[in-house]
């Protein structure tokens, strides 16, 4: 029956292929009316004063999910045979409000959101109240302090939820990724279509992390650089929803650079977990990961990333490229290695089926670790149903092989190996 599955995933992708990239808080820079109407995320304008102006935006995203089709088990590289707790419920997966707007001077600009995840109701960080402030000197430079996302990767540089996927990552992206922390971040157009982000933040995640479980080494550091051609957009989105008629490009890369405490790292189920794990899954800094009676106590992390798009049509195509260096291991007890490298990528590609209205796209994810190879193939449809992009519908199957990353407002679980699907409907206002 599985193997069927797997056929029936493999055909749709064959075709999508043939046709031919949250928790994330965007930056407050990046919402700007569009001149064809409404763009999701630009919300409602509440207040516009002297002294200030306020904008209210809310997003939301329903989700039915399935994981009935996954093996109820997997094996670790120690041998250990760990029980997949398989999940088949909906929830009111995401219930987001974002203030935006700017006081004193529209130079000083803000956003405080309210950012929940109902998937993880009774886990730590399941409602994050928090922000950020900004001042734009000008195009070139905007300076910014409070939460906001590591440039690990390209689905960090402001377009959630822009994404193919409905508020789903590719399992390499997910696995590689650096997350949401507190720290000041400096952005801006240092080119014609040359864009820049870089951060110095506190860990790689601290949603879910407490002052008192952060290290005061205060070393993390991401940046990113990205050129775009034909009007790819200063935001590099996912899909050709505009339909280009000239060929549009992306061309970029980041590296990330973090020192990480067993105390400092996200629960196992917290939203937007980022936690540092081995290709099977298992976390490096859990007990006995390595070893019997051995812990990984501190860890250096260093993370690049290369990316290249194009669209052009109505279609897309994304490629992403991936390199993760562990090292400088603090540990109780001896464990048997003294670093790790592990690489992978992400495909991606999509095709507007009927113009604004129906999107055809697949995935396609692989990592190369010592602990294992998983890789992940997935196949999809965004319904527009009022030719709007701040409303779609996703249903969605994706075939797993051995998900190194799952939490409970992921679609996978760790060690996931057959069928999933799940059907999102999102709203972006």
């Amino acid at each position: 029956m599985k193997s069927r599955y797997l056929l029936i995933v493999l055909f749709v992708c064959h075709l999508s292929w043939g046709q031919i990239m949250n928790t994330t808080m965007p930056d407050s820079t990046i919402v700007k009316e569009s001149d064809e109407g409404h763009r999701g995320g630009t919300g409602f304008k509440i207040a516009d004063g002297k002294y200030g102006s306020m904008t209210l935006s809310f997003y939301v995203l329903g989700r039915y999910l399935n994981q009935m089709g996954i093996d109820d088990s997997y094996t670790n590289h120690n041998g250990d045979v760990i029980a997949i707790d398989r999940r088949q419920d909906m929830q009111f997966q995401k219930a987001n409000l974002y203030f935006r707007g700017w006081v004193a001077d529209p130079k000083i600009r803000y956003t405080v959101f309210v950012w929940t995840s109902n998937a993880t109701l009774g886990q730590g960080a399941q409602v994050v109240v928090a922000g950020n402030l900004q001042y734009k000197f000008n195009k070139n430079f905007e300076l910014g302090i409070g939460i906001n996302g590591l440039p690990s990767v390209r689905s960090i540089l402001g377009q959630w939820p822009d994404w193919l996927r409905s508020d789903a990552r590719p399992i390499a992206d997910e696995y590689f990724r650096g997350s949401f922390t507190t720290g000041i971040y400096a952005q801006g157009e240092i080119a014609k279509n040359v864009y820049y982000k870089v951060m110095l933040g506190n860990n790689l995640s601290q949603l879910g992390v407490d002052a008192g479980q952060l290290d005061n080494k205060l070393d993390t550091w991401s940046g990113a650089i990205w050129w775009t051609t034909h009007n790819f957009g200063k935001i590099p989105t996912y899909g050709d929803y505009e339909k280009h008629d000239k060929v549009a490009t992306i061309l970029g890369g980041a590296f990330t650079r973090s020192t990480e405490n067993r105390q400092s790292q996200p629960d196992t189920d917290a939203p937007e977990n980022s936690q540092i794990r081995l290709s099977d899954g298992t976390g490096i800094f859990s007990l006995n990961a390595f070893a019997p009676n051995t812990q990984v106590i501190n860890a250096k992390y260093q993370m690049a990333s290369f990316n290249t798009g194009v669209k052009y049509n109505g279609f897309s195509f994304d490629v992403e490229v991936f390199m993760r260096w562990l090292s400088d291991f603090e540990t109780s007890g001896q464990i048997p290695v003294t670093k790790l490298y592990d690489s992978g990528f992400s495909l991606q590609g999509s095709a507007m089926l009927v113009d604004k209205k129906l999107q055809l796209y697949s995935t396609y994810s692989y990592i190369n670790g010592d602990y294992g190879k998983p890789w992940e193939v997935t196949c999809g449809l965004n319904w527009f149903p009022f030719k709007t992009k701040f409303f779609r519908i996703n249903p969605e199957v994706m075939y797993e092989n051995h998900s190194p990353v799952g939490y409970l407002s992921y679609p996978t679980q760790v060690g996931s190996k057959g069928v999933i699907g799940m059907l999102n409907v999102e709203l972006n206002y």
